[in-house]
C-alpha cells in the first residue's frame, strides 16, 4: 500500500491536461455557480460510496462528470417549477462536443482497448514461459509485478488526481468570478491544489479499498502474478496516453477490462461473468444516476436555498 501510494502521489504531479478538461472543458464557465459545483460533489461522494459498500468498483471519474453535467442542465429549474426554456437554457452550459469526444467516445472504447491488449499481451506471455513451470513463473513475475504495480499506481494518480485538482480549481475560479465584482477569473491550478490533491490520492491508497480489491482480484477472476502483471502493464499504458491527450477515462474501467481479456485467456469460463454483469451494471448506470442526484440536489436547492450564504 505505501509503494502504490507513494506512486500515485507522484503520477499525480505528473500534468494537468485532464485537470483542465474537467475545469474548463465540459462546462462554459461564464454560466457556473458554487452551488453548481457543490450539487455535483454531493451526487458524485454519493454513488462512489454507495458502489464502495457494495465493493463494486464504479468510476468515480463518470460520477463526477455525471454530476456535473446533471447539476448545469438542472441549474435553472426548481422543485415546484418546470419550463422547457429553463431546462434548454441549462444544457446549453454543457460543451456537448467535447463530453462527446473525450467522454463517451473514451468510455465505451477504452475498456474495449483493454480486453484485446490485456487478451494480446498475455497470450504473448503465455508463449513465451509455457516451458517454465508454474512455481518457477510465479517466482519470475511476482518480481517483475512490482514493477508494473508501481506504473499502474503512476498512471492511476497521473488521471484521477487531476480530476480532484479540475474540481477544485473550477470551485476557486467560479468564487473568486462571484467575489470579484463582475471579473472574470481565469481557470488556474495552484500549487496547493496540486499537492494536496496529490497527497489525497496516496493516503486513499494506503487505507485500502479491500471490497473492491476482492472483487478484481477474486471474485471476478483468480489471477497469478504472471496475469497481475499483464493487466497492469497494459492498464497503465492505455491510462497514460489517456491522461496524456487529455482524456479523464475510468481507470476502474481500464484495469477491469484488461483482468477480463488476460482472463479470458484461459477459458472464457475462467471469467465469472455474473460478477462482470454486476460491474457492467453498474459502470451503464453510473452517469445517468449522478446525472438525476446532482440535477435534484440543484432543483432542491433553488428550492430551499441549502447552499446559498
Amino acid at each position: 500500500m505505501i509503494f502504490g501510494g507513494a506512486f500515485n502521489f507522484i503520477g499525480a504531479l505528473m500534468g494537468t491536461e485532464v485537470a483542465a478538461t474537467i475545469g474548463k472543458g465540459l462546462l462554459d464557465s461564464q454560466h457556473l455557480s458554487m452551488e453548481m459545483v457543490l450539487c455535483a460533489l454531493v451526487g458524485a461522494i454519493f454513488w462512489n460510496l454507495f458502489t464502495w459498500y457494495l465493493g463494486l468498483p464504479s468510476s468515480s471519474s463518470h460520477a463526477l462528470i455525471g454530476s456535473l453535467i446533471g447539476a448545469a442542465c438542472f441549474s435553472k429549474l426548481t422543485l415546484s417549477s418546470f419550463s422547457m426554456s429553463a431546462l434548454q437554457s441549462g444544457f446549453g452550459i454543457v460543451h456537448w462536443d467535447n463530453v462527446t469526444k473525450k467522454v463517451v467516445i473514451p468510455m465505451f472504447t477504452s475498456p474495449v482497448l483493454g480486453f484485446i491488449v490485456g487478451f494480446l499481451i498475455m497470450t504473448g506471455l503465455t508463449w513465451l514461459v509455457y516451458r517454465m513451470s508454474v512455481h518457477k513463473m510465479n517466482q519470475v513475475f511476482g518480481k517483475i509485478q512490482i514493477f508494473s504495480a508501481g506504473v499502474m499506481a503512476l498512471s492511476h494518480g497521473s488521471n484521477d488526481a487531476q480530476k480532484s485538482m479540475g474540481i477544485i480549481a473550477l470551485a476557486l475560479m467560479t468564487y473568486t468570478t462571484a467575489t470579484s465584482a463582475g471579473a472574470h477569473a481565469t481557470f488556474d491550478i495552484p500549487l496547493w491544489v496540486k499537492l494536496s490533491c496529490a497527497l489525497a490520492m496516496g493516503l486513499g491508497t494506503l487505507s485500502g479499498g479491500w471490497k473492491i480489491i476482492r472483487t478484481l482480484g477474486s471474485k471476478m477472476i483468480k489471477i497469478q502474478p504472471v496475469h497481475g502483471f499483464a493487466a497492469e502493464t497494459t492498464a497503465a499504458t492505455l491510462i497514460l496516453g489517456a491522461s496524456h491527450f487529455g482524456l479523464p477515462v475510468s481507470t476502474t474501467h481500464v484495469i477491469t477490462s484488461s483482468i477480463m481479456g488476460v482472463g479470458a485467456t484461459k477459458r472464457l469460463s475462467a471469467v465469472k461473468w455474473s460478477v462482470v454483469s454486476q460491474i457492467l451494471t453498474a459502470w451503464v448506470l453510473t452517469i445517468p444516476i449522478t446525472f438525476i442526484i446532482s440535477g435534484l440536489l440543484m432543483m432542491a436547492n433553488h428550492q430551499w436555498h441549502w447552499f446559498r450564504g
